[in-house]
């Protein structure tokens, strides 16, 4: 969240000359995924942009969810392991709400618009008060202990989300289709763009733009830079870092939220476990990108929706898990930092 912390170059001095081999290291992913789709393209131009199409709608949900973990880390240097159930937790609340008040697909469009709003607004507080609760139950307490033990405790509070999750909806459930998400709106190229892919980047966009905002812009974004900077000097600085740290946790609880019903509309489908499988891509998303960096967030959940697109059409679901950590441990190995830089407080 930070600046990333780049030594200062003379003026006028030369910058070392990089390598090839260095270069092509640095930029791995973006040599493969390029080389891919370019030969996908040139087998069958139509079922490869329907690929892109489809994986950058589902990377705005893992987009969504990474932002969650990197915000998280960027302050206090702890991977909420817990945040997949705040996700799923959001599932739930909206289509709980739902089934509650009786929506479905065959309601007038206005009374299904304002349900669909009231269970963004209702799930993205449920699941930022919930983030809020995790932290000062489980997190606050162990601020100044060894980092192993927030770290079991956020696996512990884990799986008990993922059991309230089980006690809840012991079988997957079917959210209403209220988007209508398998219809199409248009064509680009021969593509179909369909209602939920619409429906997913009218969501994430407008939360993407605040969120940059908000951090950049207002004077609660600067307190949270200035924890993740230096939480010692921000507190001499006057800033409550305890509060500012329950602020990060609400918002990463808000889009998480978020997330969780374009989840529900997108797929059509929630489970107990859903947050586990959605925590895991999202976190690979926000570590490939940068953690603490939350542009390299929302690339990172981008690129990891597409290579999972391409990977269904050509190697099957099975292998895709494969494929996406293959592709995890290739930057890992290439450019541990990520593709665009981890931005963590110095040590």
């Amino acid at each position: 969240m930070e600046a990333a912390s780049i030594p200062e170059t003379p003026s006028g001095a030369r910058q070392p000359s990089r390598s090839p081999l260095t270069v092509v290291s640095d930029n791995i992913l973006w040599i493969l995924l390029a080389v891919a789709l370019v030969v996908y393209f040139v087998q069958d131009p139509k079922q490869t942009l329907d690929d892109v199409k489809t994986g950058l709608s589902n990377g705005t949900i893992w987009a969504l969810i990474a932002l969650g973990y990197t915000l998280v880390y960027g302050i206090i240097e702890l991977i909420n392991f817990a945040h997949g159930e705040v996700f799923m937790i959001g599932s739930f609340v909206a289509v709980s709400l739902w089934q509650s008040l009786g929506v479905t697909a065959d309601n007038a469009i206005v009374g299904i618009v304002l349900a669909i709003l009231l269970a963004l607004v209702a799930s993205m507080l449920a699941s930022g008060v919930l983030n809020v609760m995790i932290e000062r139950v489980a997190y606050k307490p162990l601020r100044n202990a060894p980092k192993l033990a927030p770290l079991i405790t956020a696996i512990g509070m884990s799986f008990i989300l993922q059991n309230v999750g089980l006690l809840w909806r012991p079988t997957p459930d079917s959210s209403p289709d209220l988007i209508g998400s398998q219809k199409d709106y248009f064509t680009v190229f021969g593509v179909a763009i369909e209602h939920s892919d619409v429906f997913a980047f009218v969501v994430t966009v407008p939360l993407l733009i605040a969120l940059v905002w908000f951090v950049g812009q207002t004077r609660y974004g600067k307190a949270m830079r200035a924890t993740a900077q230096d939480p010692d000097a921000a507190r001499l600085m006057g800033i409550n870092v305890d509060r500012t740290i329950s602020l990060t946790f609400l918002l990463g609880g808000l889009l998480a939220g978020a997330a969780g019903v374009i989840y529900a509309l997108y797929n059509g489908t929630i489970q107990f476990n859903q947050g586990f499988t959605a925590g895991l891509i999202a976190f690979t998303a926000a570590v490939m990108g940068g953690i603490g960096n939350l542009k390299g967030a929302v690339v990172g959940g981008l690129i990891i929706g597409v290579i999972q697109s391409i990977s269904d059409t050509h190697f099957g679901q099975v292998w895709t898990p494969a494929v996406v950590f293959a592709i995890l441990i290739l930057i890992m190995v290439f450019k541990p930092q990520g593709l665009f830089g981890e931005e963590t407080r110095e040590g």
